[in-house]
């Protein structure tokens, strides 16, 4: 990844923030990272750091074409030029993001860990619903048939799981899924695919993970977990 283009996960989605240069240099930099990345960040909610630069609406009207039509959405841009702020507002765009908070128990629907690697999600993703996160993902809830999530670490579901997920999305050989029940349309770990076999039996809690390149699924002890 590029020192001038950093990328990590908020509550709200993804955040983008730029290094040192001018826009004529960031520019380019930024849409090759973004092509770079573009099956880790489809369908994502991006905000754009861009710290002093200064920004003319014309700059912020191409930029959001040019990232909508990569098929991602531009909902933030935070800057310290009241300039840059002023064509940020002037196509709908936020200019300020919420602080990560930690999950309350009766609200939200994902929180933040204090090193930001983290996001919980407390509710069943439905067809047509995408997650996409730099680091691990867990879910209380079904992820549907039609949903996908994509994650560059471990995915934990708790309960089934029945629509697409990457884990390890970046080439983390290391990363798991596991669910109560594990019936995915398509799992993917690191660059492994595999594709779910019929069920024999009663469902039962599962881990998938890479044994010689292989996606391979086995019994998720619980109580051994817990130890």
């Amino acid at each position: 990844m590029s020192a001038k283009v950093q990328i990590k996960g908020i509550r709200d989605g993804l955040l983008v923030s730029l290094g040192n240069g001018s826009w004529g240099e960031l520019r380019p930099l930024l849409l090759e990272h973004l092509d770079q990345q573009a099956s880790f960040l489809q369908g994502a909610r991006l905000a754009l750091d861009v710290g002093s630069l200064a920004l003319k609406a014309a700059d912020m009207g191409q930029l959001t074409k040019e990232i909508s039509d990569r098929g991602l959405t531009l909902w933030a841009v935070v800057s310290e030029s009241p300039a840059t702020e002023r064509s940020a507002q002037s196509f709908g765009l936020a200019t300020r993001l919420a602080k990560p908070t930690m999950e309350r128990s009766a609200g939200g629907e994902a929180a933040a860990s204090g090193e930001e690697n983290a996001v919980l999600v407390r509710r069943t993703l439905r067809s047509g619903a995408s997650l996409a996160h730099f680091g691990h993902v867990v879910v209380i809830g079904d992820i549907n048939p039609g949903a996908e999530i994509v994650a560059g670490g471990d995915v934990v579901v708790w309960g089934c799981l029945r629509g697409m997920v990457h884990a390890g999305a970046q080439g983390n050989e290391q990363a798991v899924v596991c669910a109560l029940d594990l019936s995915p349309t398509q799992l993917r770990i690191a660059g492994a695919i595999a594709l779910t076999p019929k069920r024999r039996g009663k469902p039962q809690p599962e881990m998938a993970r890479l044994v010689n390149s292989q996606i391979v699924a086995e019994t998720w002890d619980l109580k051994r977990e817990r130890v």
